[in-house]
């Protein structure tokens, strides 16, 4: 009956349902035509039939219509092979059983043969609909990868985005350290501005190429899918015919899947600038020393922040045992150099703050001025960061020691990488109004 057939077709793709569902307003499509129909219109997910909204993008399948679906496919089937039924060349007999092993279409008296008779056969048209069955599982896999493929492609611009913002503070922290020693440097400081605007401009392009690899796969893998949904609404025999290496292709688009760039900028050393420092060096700043298992950077129990957002991810360093060190005597005047060696540690946070509060279990840091620079290891990567405002360093992880220079009268704080004698981040000017000390927190593995 047509009426009743058309109640079983989609609307999109004007073929029987395969995979129905219904959403919130009541129509149903094929579940690849609403995806892919979502996918393209990149708006929220808008109804194709009355172009309403839905809320949930996730829903469950329409058995009771599904299976009245493939029942229509079936008797569909039947009228089809009737009329285009393969004939056997050899037992003039048509082919109506599929090898399981073979993949191929056989007759009976062909089934029975010794090159068939141990293998596994089933009528076409079941056949047919555990293949389809098969193929939507993929098409599942294949939807769920491009959706990943689409949040790794977001997260991957977000780091362009960051990195060209960095770089440009870089570039003026480069140019305040060379303002600070002589005039004569003026030429390695352009040599410097240069090599990192060209290694920026590399760094740029590696993420754009990785941007468009991404892109490139997702592609892929909606072609890939588009093309299974187009072998689940052929007929029977076409389906199992064409079959061929489609789902070697399957796997091997799965497979290629592009890795993300971590950007990492090269740490120039800065000329003289070590020797001018050790001008200012004092030792022993770090006196009071304990260990302790609990360590809050801020007043409402939470540490500096994490991530490359603009939001953050709050950490507290606790669980785990930290070494723990302050200066007894606090900063109120002058400037004043130090090292610290964090060779042996992967987590760990330096610099210097206003207040040191202390108990038997935890110490807390005032964080209304805090200068900190933090190491954290997450995924095989570390992450270099600093605070007030979170600012994640693109720059080379100091393996050695680490400077620490406090210019109170001028309101200034750097860190540096003493091995490569090179400026990891400096605070802009501030005003100080509180006594400073030295601070050192060397989490446990």
């Amino acid at each position: 009956m047509p009426a009743f057939q058309n109640e079983l077709t989609c609307s999109v793709c004007m073929n029987y349902f395969i995979d129905p569902v219904t959403i919130d307003c009541g129509h149903s499509f094929c579940r690849p035509c609403l995806y892919l129909c979502w996918e393209e219109d990149q708006t929220p997910k808008s109804r194709p039939e009355c172009r309403g909204l839905s809320e949930k993008p996730d829903f469950q399948t329409n058995i009771v219509l599904k299976r009245l679906a493939s029942l229509a496919r079936q008797d569909a089937a039947k009228q089809t092979n009737s009329l285009e039924a393969q004939i056997c060349l050899t037992h003039k007999e048509a082919k109506g059983l599929f090898c399981e092993v073979d993949k191929t279409l056989l007759c009976g008296p062909c089934s029975e043969s010794p090159e068939h008779a141990a293998h596994s056969h089933s009528p076409i048209q079941w056949a047919a609909e555990e293949y389809r069955e098969k193929l939507l599982k993929r098409m599942g896999s294949l939807w769920k990868m491009t959706q990943e493929m689409q949040n790794h492609l977001n997260l991957e611009t977000h780091k362009t985005l960051s990195l060209e913002n960095y770089a440009a503070i870089r570039k003026v922290m480069i140019k305040v350290q060379y303002q600070m020693i002589h005039l004569f440097l003026q030429k390695q400081e352009q040599l410097h501005l240069e090599a990192l605007e060209e290694e920026v401009k590399e760094t740029l392009q590696q993420l754009r190429e990785s941007e468009f690899r991404m892109t490139q796969q997702k592609e892929s893998l909606k072609e890939m899918y588009r093309e299974l949904t187009e072998m689940c609404h052929k007929p029977d025999l076409e389906l199992l015919q064409n079959l061929g290496n489609v789902l070697e292709r399957t796997d091997l688009v799965q497979m290629q899947k592009p890795q993300p760039v971590n950007p990492e900028l090269t740490s120039w050393p800065v000329t003289g600038i070590l020797d001018m420092l050790n001008s200012f060096r004092v030792d022993n700043v770090l006196s009071q020393k304990t260990t302790i298992h609990n360590v809050s950077l801020s007043e409402d129990d939470t540490t500096m922040i994490y991530g490359d957002d603009h939001h953050g991810v709050s950490r507290e360093l606790q669980g785990a045992e930290s070494f723990v060190a302050w200066g007894a005597v606090a900063f109120t005047s002058g400037r004043h150099y130090w090292e610290v060696d964090v060779t042996h540690s992967s987590n760990w946070i330096l610099g210097v703050c206003k207040d040191i509060l202390t108990s038997n279990t935890v110490i807390s840091i005032d964080s209304e001025e805090a200068f900190l620079l933090s190491s954290m290891k997450a995924n095989n990567h570390y992450i270099l960061s600093t605070n007030s405002p979170p600012l994640i360093q693109y720059v080379q992880r100091p393996l050695g020691g680490i400077g620490v220079f406090l210019d109170y009268d001028n309101g200034i704080v750097s860190f540096y990488d003493v091995c490569r004698g090179s400026l990891i981040y400096t605070f802009f000017p501030s005003f100080f109004s509180s006594p400073l000390k030295p601070f050192l927190c060397l989490r446990s593995p």
